[in-house]
């Protein structure tokens, strides 16, 4: 069994159990993450914003252009920010460490 471990806005881990060939996008939301990916991956809104652990950064494929465009559109970023609507859950995910992204107020 495959496990991504997601740290949400309040700092809680939560282990999920992913589905292979899925976006990284469907599988927070469809657990309840609090993930409203508007645009079903259409790289139109951004609205699944989240922040790789460093330890995984070179692990998951490299942005696109059109990515990292969108990116540039928010008003803050992080070093491993990504769009999780770009990552395409595979086995090789497994143990994936990610943090759900909390705007600053």
């Amino acid at each position: 069994m495959s496990v991504i471990r997601v740290e949400d806005a309040d700092g809680v881990t939560h282990e999920l159990e992913p589905v292979e060939g899925w976006r990284l996008m469907e599988i927070l939301r469809d657990y309840g993450m609090g993930m409203e990916g508007t645009c079903g991956g259409a790289v139109a809104c951004a609205s699944c914003h989240i922040v790789l652990d460093p330890e995984w950064a070179d692990k998951v494929a490299p942005p696109r252009e059109d990515e990292i465009d969108k990116l540039d559109e928010l008003p803050f970023l992080h070093e491993t920010s990504r769009l999780s609507c770009q990552i395409i859950w595979s086995d090789e995910l497994d143990g994936l460490k990610i943090t759900l992204v909390k705007e600053p107020t």
